[in-house]
């Protein structure tokens, strides 16, 4: 599963860096929950709980259905 997840946030990454940021992926468990590290200007920006849940967490689950959340680490 770990795989599909960055070759999905490999979609997603564009985005992020157009705006300064970006997303790290730390770990994938069993349980299908995607922890990353938001980088650049994601970090302490006031959009970046929406970018994670609206933008990756949706497109992720999109991609790889077997995902339950994402979590920021």
């Amino acid at each position: 599963m770990r795989e599909k997840v960055e070759r999905a946030l490999t979609e997603i990454r564009p985005s992020l860096q157009a705006h300064g940021g970006d997303v790290e992926l730390i770990e994938v468990t069993e349980d299908g929950i995607v922890k990353v590290k938001l980088t650049g200007a994601c970090i302490g920006c006031p959009m970046a709980t929406l970018t994670l849940k609206d933008g990756i967490e949706e497109s992720l689950k999109k991609e790889v259905p077997e995902i339950k959340r994402v979590e920021a680490v």
